[in-house]
Parts: structure tokens; C-alpha cells; sequence
């Protein structure tokens, strides 16, 4: 069996590899090229070094504004939809009736897609600021915000699912030995449980972080019309420096790489936190 396995191995993993090499591996190691160039089409790329890097640096300020209010969202995304998916977590393994119609409930909204979302999301809160002669667009704190609510409610349910099964995981045993010796309910909360389910709030936490840092359709549907580009994010950025400025492809194309090696970055770093949870469990 095994020599059969080593024979033929090649025969069914060929074709995956030239695939993975002819669709990913190629285009991105073009595109890394392309971002020392200028370029209209790939067919006339001139090299010009660092020029797309510094520029997109120096002189694109939409930019620089766009990785700042990422990173501030990114960060109070990560707050509120940890915190709220965890009190949810807490409050649905008390053994409450209808636990599984609620789970279900608040899972659902991580089903919908993000452009959909984002119309929605915009529909309701224009519906609310109409009557006061503004829209999300009025303001950039209007669509940071509503960034924000959006965000929650698409991610709750679904943090909110990784942190029961950490929850579910304590040992009734480790909490009632608590209780036995006189620990108040918060005191099991910050001392028992938080700690046994950190593997649970690292994994939410990466997660999180991921998906709002890379998050486009949202923002493309939601905020869309803001004045001078405020709420554009990164991945909104790259888009429209791309598409939507001549001659300015070979700057997006380097934005896309500055964007890729953030994102490595933090994948990187979440396996290796990962990994050094489940080493000290």
C-alpha cells in the first residue's frame, strides 16, 4: 500500500501544485515586481525602485489617514466584539431555556455577506440620523461608528461560539472547589474561568483582529460618499489608488504589498502565540 502511495503520489499532487503555482505563486510574485514599476498594463512596466513606496508614503496622505483609522478601528473592534462575545458566552452556559434558539440567533449574521451588510447597516443608520438632516457620510466619527456596530453584530455570534466551547471545556469540578472555598462569582470569573479559556481569547482575539484589518465590503457599502475619502480603509484605499487614479497602479501595487506583509505579519503571529498556548495547556 505504502509503495503504491509513493508511486502514484506525484501523479494526483501535480496537478494541484502547477494550479497553486500558476494561479497564486506566479501572479503574486509578479505583482511584488510590478510594485517597483510604473505601469498602465504589464506589458509596459518601466522599473523605478522605490519611487511607488516612497510616493505612496510621502505623498498620497489618504493613505497614511487610512492605515491610522484601520488601526483604530481595528483596535476598538477588538474590544467591544471580545468583551460582548464573551458575555453572551458566560450568559448562554448558565443552562438557560432556549440556549440554542439564542446561539442560533446571534450566529446568524456572520452568515450574510459583508456587501449585504453593509447596504443594510447603511439603510438603518441613515433611517436614524434622516431626521436630523445628516447621513453616515456627514461625518467620519458617523462612519467610524457605524464601522463599529456593523463589525459587532456580523462577529459577536461567531466569537461568541469559539468562547463556549472553551467555557464548556472547565471543569465543573475546578469551579465548585472554588465556590467550596469561598471564591465570589467574580472571583471564579477572573481567577478560573478567563484563565482556562485564554487559548479561546487569543483565537478570538487573531480572528478579530484579522477581519477588521482586511475588511473591504463593508466599508465600501456602508460608508460609501464619505467627504475627502475619511472612512476609506486600507484595503478601500489599495482599491481606488489601483482603479481609480491614472498612472498610479504601481503605487497601489506597492500599497498591496505594504498591506500583505502587515497581514503576514499578524498571521504570524497569531500561529505563534497559538502555538505557545497549546504548548503551556
Amino acid at each position: 500500500m505504502k509503495k503504491s502511495i509513493h508511486k502514484y503520489a506525484p501523479v494526483f499532487i501535480l496537478p494541484t501544485l502547477l494550479a497553486f503555482a500558476l494561479f497564486f505563486i506566479i501572479p503574486f510574485l509578479m505583482g511584488i515586481t510590478l510594485s517597483f514599476t510604473k505601469f498602465t498594463t504589464v506589458t509596459n512596466a518601466k522599473w523605478v525602485g522605490l519611487q511607488n513606496y516612497i510616493k505612496a508614503f510621502t505623498f498620497d496622505k489618504e493613505f497614511i489617514h487610512a492605515l491610522i483609522f484601520t488601526s483604530l478601528f481595528t483596535i476598538v473592534s477588538i474590544i467591544t466584539v471580545n468583551i460582548f462575545a464573551f458575555s453572551l458566552a458566560l450568559a448562554l452556559t448558565r443552562g438557560l431555556k432556549g440556549t440554542t434558539i439564542f446561539r442560533s440567533i446571534f450566529f446568524l449574521p456572520n452568515l450574510i455577506g459583508g456587501i449585504v451588510l453593509g447596504y443594510i447597516w447603511n439603510l438603518l443608520i441613515n433611517g436614524i440620523l434622516s431626521p436630523f438632516g445628516v447621513d453616515i457620510s456627514y461625518k467620519t466619527e458617523y462612519g467610524f461608528w457605524g464601522l463599529v456596530v456593523l463589525t459587532n453584530w456580523q462577529l459577536i455570534g461567531y466569537m461568541m461560539v469559539i468562547y463556549i466551547a472553551g467555557l464548556q471545556n472547565i471543569s465543573d469540578d475546578l469551579i465548585e472547589a472554588a465556590e467550596i472555598d469561598g471564591a465570589s462569582p467574580l472571583t471564579v470569573l477572573f481567577k478560573v474561568k478567563i484563565p482556562m479559556v485564554m487559548p479561546s481569547i487569543t483565537i478570538c482575539t487573531f480572528l478579530t483582529l484579522t477581519n477588521t484589518f482586511k475588511m473591504f465590503d463593508q466599508n465600501l457599502a456602508l460608508t460609501h460618499g464619505a467627504p475627502e475619502n475619511t472612512t476609506e480603509m486600507l484595503a478601500l484605499n489599495i482599491y481606488n489608488t489601483f482603479y481609480g487614479r491614472i498612472g498610479w497602479q504601481g503605487v497601489g501595487q506597492a500599497k498591496a504589498v505594504v498591506f500583505f506583509i502587515i497581514v503576514a505579519l499578524i498571521a504570524f503571529l497569531q500561529l505563534k502565540l497559538t502555538g505557545q498556548k497549546e504548548i503551556e495547556q
